[in-house]
């Protein structure tokens, strides 16, 4: 993992086309429900939760080198925060709301001790904490135990469910284009490309990650609270499984870590191949396996980051 980190893209600078780009294509993805029919829905449904997962995930990855298998974690504590808060009355936009605060606290209570593994260790520790708290939840009887908990408020129905997800996802890339447009960006890279040489160079290195890991984690929550509404029932298996987990860094990786656009590239490709594969759900992991170790070992930026490599390399030539 670390070579591939040294071989992404760097962050790119955003201007305002940026913003008028995201505003356009969110303006075109809100008529969807309007034209298509519930499939249409659920699988732009999953195709927006997917890139948005990614897209957080690659703050702290992509840009600042905190290479995390813990993302169930962030993304368990936004579902069963959404479950208890909804059912205790609270409107969904503040439970989202709350599970971003809850994410980010626990953000801040782990990092003294996550922050001082680096590399490899930093990875294996953050999925170890995210398996800490699957099991903790699953004995604990504040929050079901194994059973889970039920959510009684309305679910909400496909297009509404696509909607809210369609303005988490476009959230998540403001966020982004934000935070790449500001002096932490060019903070983040550093730590990324060089930790220490970072740090003899004026840069507070444990701010910065604290930032990125908060900010990542948050955003995850948020995406994750949404899968509460989705389902109707919260269990530990569900919301802290590794199987997110692996989807995110998966579609990060496909996509290109590093990269604006590589995250939702990779969710496309992700969720359209597993639509494809369907009807053969015993080699759907073992596909995505084996289109993942080749695009790490031709790929390394990911779809993304190759195209927009080659096209730079063709520019320079002409």
């Amino acid at each position: 993992m670390s070579v591939l980190l040294s071989r992404i893209a760097t962050p790119t600078r955003v201007g305002r086309r940026d913003f008028i780009i995201v505003a356009a294509l969110a303006a075109i993805a809100f008529v969807v429900p309007y034209v298509a029919g519930t499939y249409q829905q659920e699988v732009g449904f999953r195709i927006l939760q997917l890139g948005a997962l990614a897209a957080a995930w690659n703050i702290a990855a992509g840009y600042t080198g905190l290479v995390s298998l813990g993302s169930a974690a962030f993304f368990g504590l936004g579902v069963y925060t959404m479950a208890l808060a909804s059912n205790a009355g609270l409107p969904i936009v503040l439970c989202m709301i709350l599970a971003a605060v809850v994410a980010g606290l626990f953000a801040l209570i782990v990092s003294p001790a996550l922050f001082r593994l680096r590399g490899l260790y930093f990875t294996v520790g953050t999925l170890a904490l995210a398996e800490a708290l699957r099991i903790f939840v699953v004995n604990s009887p504040w929050f079901g135990g194994q059973a889970g908990i039920f959510l009684t408020a309305r679910a909400p129905k496909a297009f509404e469910l696509y909607w809210i997800a369609l303005a988490i996802a476009v959230l998540v890339i403001v966020c982004v284009l934000v935070l790449l447009r500001s002096r932490w960006s060019y903070r983040m890279q550093a730590v990324r490309d060089d930790e220490d040489v970072a740090s003899q160079l004026g840069v507070r290195t444990y701010r910065t990650k604290l930032w990125a890991f908060g900010l990542s984690g948050a955003l995850i929550a948020i995406v994750g609270s949404v899968q509460a509404l989705n389902q109707g029932i919260v269990q530990p298996n569900g919301g802290f499984g590794i199987s997110w987990t692996i989807e995110i860094v998966s579609v990060a990786i496909i996509g290109g870590m590093g990269t604006k656009v590589g995250p939702w590239i990779g969710a496309v490709f992700i969720v359209l191949l597993g639509e494809f594969l369907i009807q053969f759900p015993e080699i759907h992991m073992a596909v995505v396996g084996v289109v993942l170790v080749l695009v790490i070992r031709f790929m390394p930026n990911g779809i993304w980051g190759t195209f927009t490599l080659a096209l730079q390399k063709e520019r320079n030539f002409s």
